[in-house]
């Protein structure tokens, strides 16, 4: 795998077809270019089937013949999820795939003719020769239990996102119907006995005619036997009576908190089924059983880093991996100037912040990243802001997870600490 540009121009000889290819959702276009960024042949547009892609094998081994090529490299800008089916059956016929950055591209496009304008046929051939130059990533392409892993952290995203959603939902509802549920009687809804309640789709004209023993009796037939009892029974009996909660429409509002606690339970019963796959999978892979055992960290964000890094033996080094996520650090130099240094961004968003929300929990519940948060804000040569540190910390995240899922080791908090161990546990030396 090519490391540096330099390398990258190098995998570029007088005996390689560069090919651009201008993805989109049905048809796409490629142009091909010589090791010197001359084009060959006419460009070709086909579609996102079968026979479009036996089509542009068809050109491939026509321009490779009449131009006495014996090597393809195809080049293709990430646009969304479009390009994964194209570069499976590339790779699947041992054509390498490289990614070109949407933003060179752009960046790029008026080098040729000096003109703004913006098309397929031209993207293409900008891709072809930004791959000539050597301005492409290979990309992590997981396969395996690394490609079941991601798909599975996708729809647990997803799942996530639509459980915030119904969540919202029934605060909403809550807010319409029953607005002193919460705090007055439950510190929150989504505790077992709240549930229960809200399962039943009682509204607060309906409570407030029954005794308090009917509530008791229904949380003891939803095996909730402990932390609740009369007393809050007769709190909620009497907050109904008293509630502002709106009377109209009372029929449908109970059919509404039905579809809504349904599908809470529903979303609810395929996270569990979904995470404890997850953590199977998790078990295939070498090292994550040590990256678990890390104090803080968590079974999403493990599964998490995995999906979005794949397999770690790919990287040669961890700073790699900060590169990926978009923590490596951007200058801001020329001449006497000096401007902010910043995090660069140009990585994985989705890994980025899954980094930082486990950074934000390690902070919280494990001494080694506690310490090292504190020292980092308060040391004599540059202190960092909070979340600075958070940041910062992140990176210290990325190369324990390396070392650990590398060399399958156990985590050791003393080499967490690294060379401020001695500061940190004996700050008078």
């Amino acid at each position: 795998m090519a490391k540096n540009v330099n390398a990258k121009i190098q995998r570029i000889t007088e005996g390689t077809l560069v090919v651009g290819i201008d993805i989109a959702k049905y048809t796409h276009v490629a142009r091909s270019v010589d090791w010197r960024g001359i084009e060959l042949g006419k460009p070709l547009t086909f579609e996102n089937t079968r026979t479009g892609l036996g089509n542009l094998e068809k050109w491939l081994e026509n321009l490779k013949r009449s131009h006495s090529k014996d090597d393809v490299l195809i080049g293709m800008e990430p646009t969304g999820h479009y390009w994964m089916a194209l570069a499976q059956y590339l790779r699947e016929r041992g054509i390498p795939v490289v990614h070109v950055n949407p933003s060179h591209v752009k960046k790029s496009k008026e080098l040729d003719d000096n003109s703004p304008t913006k098309n397929d046929v031209k993207d293409a051939l900008t891709i072809a020769r930004l791959v000539k130059d050597g301005r492409y990533a290979e990309p992590i392409i997981p396969t395996g239990v690394y490609a079941e892993l991601r798909t599975g952290m996708n729809q647990r995203e997803r799942l996530m996102e639509d459980m915030h959603r119904v969540k919202g939902r029934i605060h909403n509802w809550l807010d319409r119907f029953f607005p002193e549920l919460v705090p007055t009687v439950f510190k929150d809804w989504d505790g077992k006995a709240a549930l229960a309640l809200l399962r039943q789709a009682w509204l607060p004209v309906d409570i407030s005619e029954m005794a308090p023993e009917d509530v008791v009796h229904m949380w003891r037939e939803a095996d909730i036997k402990r932390g609740i009892g009369l007393k809050a029974a007769k709190k909620l009996v009497s907050c109904a009576q008293g509630s502002i909660g709106l009377r109209e429409g009372s029929t449908m509002a109970r059919q509404e908190l039905q579809i809504l606690m349904s599908q809470y339970d529903l979303i609810e019963q395929q996270l569990d089924q979904l995470e404890a796959q997850i953590a199977e999978l998790l078990t295939e892979i070498p090292g994550a059983k040590q990256m678990l055992q890390i104090p803080g960290l968590g079974l999403s964000t493990v599964a998490g880093f995995l999906a979005e890094v794949g397999d770690l033996s790919l990287f040669t080094s961890w700073h790699q991996i900060r590169k990926l996520a978009g923590l490596n650090l951007k200058e801001d130099r020329s001449g006497m100037h000096k401007g902010q240094t910043v995090i660069s961004k140009r990585g994985r968003a989705r890994l980025r912040a899954l980094l930082y929300r486990g950074v934000f929990f390690l902070v919280a519940t494990n001494s080694e990243f506690k310490l090292l948060h504190q020292h980092y804000k308060k040391r004599v040569d540059n202190p960092l802001r909070p979340k600075q540190s958070l940041v910062a910390l992140c990176g210290k995240l990325i190369r324990i997870l390396y070392t650990v899922g590398t060399r399958r080791v156990d985590y050791d908090p003393i080499r967490a600490l690294g060379p401020a161990y001695r500061s940190l546990t004996n700050p008078a030396a």
